[in-house]
This record gives structure tokens, C-alpha cells and sequence, in this order.
């Protein structure tokens, strides 16, 4: 059984910088995708970026440029550095495990919540 558990989300002004961190305990190893998801009151939940462990990268479009996700696979954690935050990125935020070969195999945190206001 895989659990992950996130922090770091809070309240921090336009413009400003903030760095998510998620832990996997578990059987995590090179076989999972680790990413971040986003869930806006009354939006779908969407990718925010993804993070193999041999440091392939994927970004939404609108996270190019200002987010940075780094995956550290000896500590079984995963990072999102946002940078350049807009009050439309508020929203919860969620660590994901993805199985590359299982697709059904998917493991979710809890969220932090992410509030971008002045």
C-alpha cells in the first residue's frame, strides 16, 4: 500500500513563491510516475505536471514557465516549485503515483490547499 502526504500549500500573494512537497511511503520505485494535480472550486481536476524517475518532465500549459516539478527517488518524494503565482492557481492541490504498466494502480494525497490572493 502506497500513501502520500503533502505540504507546503498556503495563502501567499500574486507574483509571490511557494514549494510543495510529497512524501510516498511505501513501494514506490522507478515504476511509478509521481505528479501534481489541481482541483478549483467547481472545475474538474487537472495535471499540473508529472516527474518520471529518470527525470522526464510533463507540464500543463499553464504551469510552463513559472512551475518546476523534481523528483528525489532515494527520498520517495516529489517537489513543485511555483513561482510567479496568479490568484487563478488557487486551487487544491494533489500529489499522484501513477503506474506505468497499471493503469488502475493510482494513488492519491490528500491536498493542500493553494490560495493565491492579495
Amino acid at each position: 500500500q502506497v500513501q502520500l502526504v503533502e505540504s507546503g500549500g498556503g495563502l501567499v500573494q500574486p507574483g509571490g513563491s511557494l514549494r510543495l512537497s510529497c512524501a510516498a511511503s511505501g513501494s514506490i520505485g522507478s515504476i511509478y510516475t509521481m505528479g501534481w494535480y489541481r482541483q478549483a472550486p467547481g472545475k474538474q481536476r487537472e495535471l499540473v505536471a508529472t516527474a518520471t524517475s529518470g527525470g522526464s518532465t510533463n507540464y500543463a500549459d499553464s504551469s510552463k514557465g513559472r512551475f518546476t516539478i523534481s523528483r528525489d527517488s532515494a527520498k520517495n518524494t516529489v517537489y513543485l516549485q511555483m513561482n510567479s503565482l496568479k490568484p487563478e492557481d488557487t486551487a487544491v492541490y494533489y500529489c499522484n503515483a501513477q503506474h506505468l504498466l497499471i493503469s488502475t494502480r493510482t494513488y492519491w494525497g490528500q491536498g493542500t490547499q493553494v490560495t493565491v490572493s492579495s
